[in-house]
């Protein structure tokens, strides 16, 4: 990876690879959930620190077998066991699944997958019937053997107790000197033990990270899983290969996403909204019609139904904005509540506040919150108008259906229905004299 960082700790949709392989292998509720590290093993168990995982050291590095050998103590021989790979994070539920119910059969589970070009993996070996006989790595193959193309995963499953007594009887007489996890097929072959495969479809789901290129690839195929999956439940893209899905992002149907959408965290968004192009919405929910005008943030924040928002808007958390609200160019709203109708249209910071339904709030106007130490909150009252360029000095409460006069600067309660006006006296200052730039010293 050309990198200070873990490779397992390297991203993919927004999170770890190891988490990406930890999540798949949780939806078979495993008993135990053994991670087995070696180099740079503090740096992943720092990132994993609230997971129940049993950590199992690898001290020295000797091969697939000798690793799976440390996990074995966290083990019980009543259960079955499934190996998975911290870096070979597109592994599906389906296959994890599929592997563990052959292994409670009592059998030998090697996940295996038709590639066109093998080079790298171990090559299956199979008798003429058809039968596994042995798995061969590709430094001690044979040039016949180096023409298969069925290609070992890494990915196997077997009960505890006949995998545990196979571990213990490898040997390392091969070019690399290592004990490899491969060698329990033929051990299986030696005593007649029924060996079956599961053949994945999709090569990227077997497909290991060892490169920023192979990661970039694999990027790529998780979003088109995500994507085509999307579009089938009846979510528009004008360009899914221009989209990217990086969390728990759940869509209904008659969306519309443009270019360059960014969904990441927990993204919740309801039928008929529009997001226009070089949006980003982070652990968020989108009301049903509402419409995200192009180049948005939107970051934790709850946004009603047939809302309009941008473009060029700064949605940051604990944001509510009501039903029917419009959020315009340039505004940034900031943990604050915006009621039904509510308009806030241009150039415009609302922060800690509390505005009322059908409030107007115009361009250039200020919610001043914070006083250098603490933060304050305004309270704007229903059906209120706020004149372009006000400041509002927090703690401040606007009553329902006053009005501010442009330009103000309120620092005290404006009672309801009345115009407040706060402007210092105009004048003019005849002789001033601009300021000019100073000459450069010579």
């Amino acid at each position: 990876m050309k990198s200070a960082q873990s490779k397992v700790l390297h991203a993919l949709a927004g999170k770890p690879l190891l988490a990406h392989v930890i999540d798949a292998a949780s939806s078979a509720e495993p008993r135990v959930l053994s991670v087995v590290y070696g180099y740079q093993g503090e740096e992943v168990k720092a990132a994993f620190a609230d997971s129940n995982i049993a950590w199992a050291e690898q001290a020295k590095q000797l091969g697939t077998g000798h690793a799976v050998a440390q996990a074995m103590p966290a083990l019980g021989d009543d259960a079955v066991m499934l190996v998975l790979y911290g870096d070979v994070p597109l592994v599906s539920q389906t296959t994890i699944h599929a592997a563990l119910a052959g292994a409670q059969s009592n059998k030998l589970i090697v996940v295996t997958a038709n590639v066109a070009d093998p080079s790298g993996y171990g090559r299956i070996r199979r008798d003429a019937s058809g039968s596994i006989i042995g798995i061969r790595e590709q430094k001690d193959a044979s040039a016949d053997e180096l023409a298969i193309g069925e290609i070992n995963s890494g990915i196997m499953a077997a009960p505890v107790a006949i995998m545990r007594a196979w571990l213990s009887a490898l040997k390392n007489d091969n070019a690399q000197g290592e004990y490899y996890l491969t060698d329990v097929v033929e051990a299986a072959v030696s005593q007649g033990y029924p060996i079956d495969s599961v053949v994945v479809s999709d090569e990227d789901e077997i497909t290991g990270v060892n490169d920023r290129v192979q990661l970039a690839q694999l990027e790529r195929a998780y979003q088109r899983r995500r994507t085509d999956e999307l579009m089938r439940a009846g979510v528009t893209m004008l360009d899914p290969s221009r989209v990217d899905i990086r969390g728990d992002v759940q869509i209904e149907a008659d969306v519309v996403l443009d270019v360059n959408v960014i969904l990441s965290g927990r993204v919740r968004i309801a039928s008929g909204v529009r997001v226009g192009a070089n949006c980003v919405i982070s652990d968020s929910s989108i009301g049903a019609d509402t419409e995200i005008l192009p180049n948005c943030v939107i970051d934790a924040a709850t946004i009603g139904t047939g809302a309009r928002v941008g473009p060029f808007s700064r949605v940051r958390p604990e944001a509510e904005l009501g039903a029917d609200v419009h959020v315009g160019n340039f505004v940034e709203i900031k943990k604050a509540k915006l009621g039904r109708g509510a308009k806030v249209n241009h150039l415009t910071y609302v922060g800690d506040a509390d505005i009322g339904e059908r409030v107007n709030v115009g361009a250039g106007t200020i919610t001043c919150n914070y006083d250098g130490a603490n933060k304050h909150r305004t309270v704007i009252g229903d059906d209120a108008f706020i004149g372009s360029g006000a400041m509002l000095v927090a703690p401040v409460e606007i009553g329902a259906g006053a009005t501010i006069g442009a330009g103000s600067t309120i620092n005290r309660d404006a009672p309801a229905g009345d115009l407040t006006v706060a402007r210092a006296k105009q004048r003019s200052i005849s002789g001033w004299q601009r300021p000019v730039k100073l000459k450069p010293k010579s």
